[in-house]
């Protein structure tokens, strides 16, 4: 199914991939394993009522992740094109469109009356959030496939050879840039870093996790959450691909395909606790709790005081699950076939199922509390909101 394959970039000759068995010619897609787990009943305690859709367009030919960005009761949403848009969030109805003329392939970030975004030329863009105007435009090392995350000074961009680029946030001028060194064979989407204003945390397709000064790039420290293993270069494969969480009381969690889950001491990167697990998706935070999807589509919680976990949901093994949206007492995850699941934050039972369609959800949904929206692989933004089922 497309967009759901995990898809890798080569900096070797295209031949060497005939090499192995499960690469897909030169552009490296991995095939689902394990074979996803058919959907069987559930009693459902809760709906998803649509409220409202809405076709932004494709997302390219290659399922570029260009993630919707929600600020100020406003919803962005661009397509693999360029075409930019903007919704109210309550009621779905169009403020402006602006065609801004390049290949977007990022997901969108909002904040303070901007937008950024990256592009497949290795632009970032620095856009109006009132009319999607241009602020400034930018040139990073290669093209942006993770959305481009902000402090008060600078933008943080990760583009997809790994290479860290700050941007003033004012101006797009380069602050500084930090290249890390590369395997041969890496997930196609690098990690997101995770910034605030001292510091910014960036994982690395090398396996290695690392904390920066943000006003001169220097690295305060680094460590290695994935060591390669194995006798083929997709055994070995190591990447930091989520993004960080960092937590109000300082506690920085991270994971690794291939590698660990860990909770780190933000000043020193020593950890304080960790688990073996494979993941390329982003763990999330909530109420002393860590959810994380790992690589199977297991769905597991944990204390995230001391990593001890609380419950695993491996009812959707295999479905290619997003990272969840926390809502309330309830997660919600995207799979491959296009299904939103509901799930009971305290327990892992299902509570809830609906097909939006749209070849697929691969994107992790957004909330502004009353509403979930959804950007599905063929391009649809869709409003839900959830609701008691009646007996």
């Amino acid at each position: 199914m497309a967009g759901f394959t995990h898809v890798f970039n080569r900096t070797a000759l295209c031949a060497a991939a005939a090499a192995i068995a499960l690469l897909s010619g030169c552009s490296g897609s991995v095939q689902p394993d394990p074979a996803p787990k058919p959907l069987t009943h559930i009693t459902e305690t809760t709906r998803l009522e649509g409220l409202w859709s809405h076709g932004i367009g494709s997302l390219g030919r290659a399922d570029y992740p260009i993630a919707p960005a929600l600020d100020n009761g406003m919803l962005y949403a661009a397509n693999a094109n360029g075409v930019l848009q903007a919704f109210q969030a309550d009621n779905g109805r169009q403020v402006w469109e602006q065609a801004l003329h390049v290949p977007v392939s990022s997901p969108i970030t909002a904040d303070a009356g901007q937008l950024y975004l990256g592009t497949r030329k290795g632009e970032v863009l620095a856009l109006d959030a009132s009319n999607g105007a241009l602020r400034w435009r930018a040139q990073v090392a290669s093209e942006v496939l993770t959305a481009p995350q902000v402090n008060s000074q600078l933008v943080l961009v990760q583009s997809g050879d790994g290479t860290l680029t700050a941007l003033d946030r004012l101006t797009g001028h380069v602050q500084w840039v930090y290249a890390a060194s590369q395997p041969t064979l890496t997930l196609r989407t690098p990690s997101t870093p995770r910034t605030i204003d001292p510091v910014t945390f960036a994982g690395f397709s090398n396996g290695r996790l690392a904390l920066f000064a943000n006003n001169d790039g220097h690295m305060m420290w680094d460590m290695r959450l994935a060591i390669p293993r194995g006798a083929s270069e997709i055994d070995q494969l190591t990447d930091v691909s989520g993004q960080p969480v960092l937590t109000e009381d300082g506690h920085l969690f991270a994971t690794s395909y291939h590698g660990q889950l860990v909770s780190l001491n933000v000043r020193t990167g020593e950890p304080l606790w960790s688990h073996d697990l494979s993941s390329y998706r982003s763990p999330v935070y909530a109420n002393g709790t860590l959810y994380v999807v790992d690589d199977r589509s297991h769905l597991i919680a944990f204390d995230a005081a001391n990593g001890a976990p609380h419950w695993t949901n491996d009812k959707l093994e295999g479905r290619n699950l997003t990272a969840p949206l926390v809502i309330g007492q309830q997660l919600v995850v995207g799979d491959q076939d296009g299904y939103l699941h509901v799930i009971n934050a305290a327990t892992g039972e299902l509570e809830g199922r609906r097909k939006a369609g749209g070849n697929g959800v691969a994107l992790t949904p957004l909330s502004d509390g009353e509403r979930i929206f959804v950007m599905t692989q063929d391009g649809h933004l869709i409003a839900y909101r959830l609701a008691t089922r009646n007996a």
